[in-house]
């Protein structure tokens, strides 16, 4: 499987720049979570969502066995080591120790990310070593 162009990926992502945030929404422009960029961006890189999305709880503190959000990523995505992560990965961020990764960002250079955050919608921001250590799981697109 062949990585996405990632000056694609980073374009099509600073399009979403702005978009308010909605708990769940993927619609850029009108609202969008931290995984609902990252799913338009797939259908804007990749193509349609390969499978639906279930609801999913917002506690960035939820613990247990699965990381599901890994687990969806690595079924369709190409994994890379997290000190490998490059712009135009998606990454996949633990909140709090112990808990599973559920925030999820595109990297748009060495040391800036873009994500959706509550009340601020969708935002570009340093990756602060607050940001940095807190990176779980590091993904590429693929190609279309």
């Amino acid at each position: 499987m062949n990585a996405a162009d990632p000056e694609r990926v980073i374009a099509i992502a600073r399009s979403w720049l702005g978009t308010p945030y909605h708990d769940q929404a993927s619609l850029c422009g009108v609202g969008c979570d931290c995984l609902g960029l990252a799913r338009g961006v797939w259908r804007e890189v990749v193509g349609p969502e390969p499978f639906a999305i279930p609801p999913y709880s917002r506690d960035w503190g939820e613990t247990g066995p699965c990381e599901v959000l890994a687990e969806g990523a690595r079924a369709r995505m190409i994994e890379l080591p997290i000190t490998e992560a490059c712009p135009g990965a998606l990454v996949l961020f633990r909140m709090t120790p112990r808990a599973i990764a559920k925030h999820v960002g595109i990297l748009t250079g060495p040391d800036s990310f873009l994500h959706s955050y509550e009340r601020l919608g969708v935002i570009e921001e340093p990756l602060t070593p607050s940001w940095r250590r807190r990176i779980a799981f590091a993904f590429l697109f693929p190609q279309r």
